[in-house]
């Protein structure tokens, strides 16, 4: 566990840093990441998820693989969140992903929240000089894991917890795609998140803390289901 070296005290404890890491969470942040179904409503259509079983398994693989191809990019901004490592890491990242629908869903999810975070963490301003340098520039496409990292290094967040966060995040918007697409309600949404913490955070412990790359896919049938995305007739999410 980090310690704030001004307070000597856990940084998980700093009363200030909790209030940041909340609001970093809270579905309020207005990120663009209930826009976005993971692929759950192409594997819907499918008939690869038809009920809540197989929405359990889904999520758990949609877990494996934001674990095991996304968390090094988590980790890696979060160490060193500066310029140029973030830059290095969107670069790899783009090269990375294959689906081009999930490639859209990453740059847009990641525009959002460094538009957010460079207004709202304004005690940080390096966020907001970071983003003002790089817009319309090309030089990189604001991939969404980097720039989690990339945020929570800047607000004061340890490594182990921006990781988990991630996670957390990932989980919550699958689920809540699942409850608005109908294949489950709000009390059992509430429930199968609680049912799965135990799985994600075993999924946490066996990839977390690993260099980028180390990044593979451990679901790549998911990866193509949600490359099919836009090829469907009627869709009520971005990706």
């Amino acid at each position: 566990m980090e310690m704030n070296k001004e307070t000597e005290k856990p940084a998980s404890l700093d009363p200030l840093l909790q209030w940041s890491q909340w609001q970093l969470l809270d579905s309020i942040l207005p990120t663009g990441g209930f826009a976005h179904s993971f692929g759950l409503e192409a594997a819907i259509q499918v008939r690869i998820v038809t009920g809540p079983e197989d929405l359990q398994t889904f999520i758990i693989h949609v877990l494996e693989n934001t674990a095991s191809l996304l968390l090094p990019f988590v980790y890696s901004a979060t160490l060193l969140p500066e310029m140029e490592n973030w830059h290095r890491l969107d670069r790899m990242l783009n090269a990375m992903l294959t689906n081009e629908v999930g490639r859209k869903a990453s740059i847009s999810q990641g525009s959002a929240l460094m538009r957010v975070a460079a207004s709202v963490f304004s005690e940080n301003p390096s966020l907001k000089t970071m983003r003002e340098a790089c817009l319309g520039s090309g030089i990189v496409s604001f991939h969404h894991a980097p720039i989690f990292g990339l945020v929570c290094g800047l607000v004061g967040l340890d490594s182990t917890t921006s990781q988990r966060a991630y996670m957390f995040v990932t989980m919550r918007d699958v689920i809540s795609a699942a409850t608005r697409l109908n294949l489950v309600g709000p009390l059992g949404a509430a429930v199968l998140q609680h049912r799965i913490a135990p799985v994600a955070e075993a999924i946490l412990a066996k990839w977390m803390d690993r260099d980028v790359e180390e990044s593979c896919q451990r679901a790549p049938l998911l990866d193509t289901v949600q490359g099919c995305h836009g090829y469907l007739f009627t869709r009520l999410f971005c990706s």
